[in-house]
């Protein structure tokens, strides 16, 4: 009997089940394989086990690495490899090495270097979905982690000239999507009618520039004008997430879908209106006393017999009562 699991991953959102390319690709794999866990869908990275995203919770620990994890499904007897042949495994690490090395830096100049892409969609998705006050500043260290993975995978001199930077990214992602459509022709999956390992790569890269309202939307224009890899991603949404991305049947709650993020989500939420809205009381009152709008004052008892009672007093009459 397997050991149950918890997935911790990035809440979903742009019509996916979770935004994040690396949870993507893990929730998918899980769907492929029937990996029985119990997925929580968090809008704050600081909740998960590991203090990051995605992570999965097991009898033996928490791990991280979404390779890893993949790998640990496989030592459950979860393998979505199992029947392909060496030949097919050969053409999996060859397409996954290209695509780590063509078309992941164009998705993360895409949707984190690019100017109006971070701040009008990627920044503003982030900082209006996480919670206050870590809005401020988690999407600006999630941009520079990424700035990292971007310079380990094109050099120290990435940045020496932008403009150009930027056109080999694209034409070479534009090269890698090709390729692999090419690949996939009118197959239903990369290694024909059944999902594998590779499916769930490409699927969790994809799908997220397929589905973004991108207002620089030069290279999502590209994976559109490919019709075989837009039905491969929407078959993979409709096959296995026929509600994740969106809203459930009318009739059955959100809860009961057995992702009991969404639950979770909503009551932090309104947790979190209420916090702002006290934060905000505090400011206020904190800056009337400050600029002296608000005053306390101690009045001078002018008769023996008068006096004023202070709150102390007031608390200590109260106990002798």
């Amino acid at each position: 009997m397997v050991a149950p699991m918890e997935l911790y991953c990035w809440a979903g959102g742009w019509g996916l089940p979770t935004v994040d390319p690396d949870c993507l690709a893990v929730l998918t794999y899980a769907r492929f394989t029937g990996v029985p866990i119990k997925v929580h869908k968090i809008t704050n990275p600081w909740r998960s086990p590991s203090g990051s995203l995605p992570a999965l919770k097991t009898a033996d620990g928490v791990i991280s690495d979404p390779q890893e994890i993949i790998t640990h499904f496989r030592k459950q007897q979860f393998n979505a490899d199992y029947d392909l042949s060496a030949l097919q495994g050969a053409d999996t690490l060859a397409f996954l090495s290209l695509v780590h090395r063509k078309l992941l830096p164009a998705l993360i100049h895409t949707f984190w270097v690019d100017a109006k892409n971070y701040v009008e969609h990627t920044r503003k998705w982030y900082a209006e979905t996480i919670p206050f006050p870590l809005s401020f500043f988690l999407p600006n260290r999630m941009q520079k982690r990424q700035l990292e993975r971007l310079q380990t995978i094109c050099g120290e001199n990435w940045q020496d000239d932008e403009e150009q930077l930027e056109k080999q990214l694209y034409r070479e992602g534009c090269e890698c999507l090709t390729l692999l459509s090419q690949r996939l022709g009118r197959k239903k999956f990369f290694f024909g009618d059944s999902p594998a390992s590779l499916d769930a790569s490409i699927f969790s890269l994809l799908a997220g520039l397929l589905n973004a309202k991108l207002p620089n939307g030069k290279f999502q224009q590209h994976l559109r004008s490919l019709p075989n890899l837009c039905g491969f991603c929407t078959s993979i949404l409709s096959l296995y997430f026929p509600w994740d991305g969106g809203d459930p049947p009318p009739n059955l709650h959100k809860a009961a879908s057995g992702d009991v993020g969404d639950a979770e989500v909503e009551t932090h939420k309104r947790r979190n209106q209420f916090l702002s809205v006290l934060v905000a009381l505090v400011a206020m009152v904190g800056y009337a006393f400050l600029s002296g709008i608000v005053s306390i004052q101690k009045e001078t008892p002018q008769h023996a017999g008068q006096h004023a009672i202070t709150l102390d007093e007031a608390e200590e009459d109260e106990d002798e009562e």
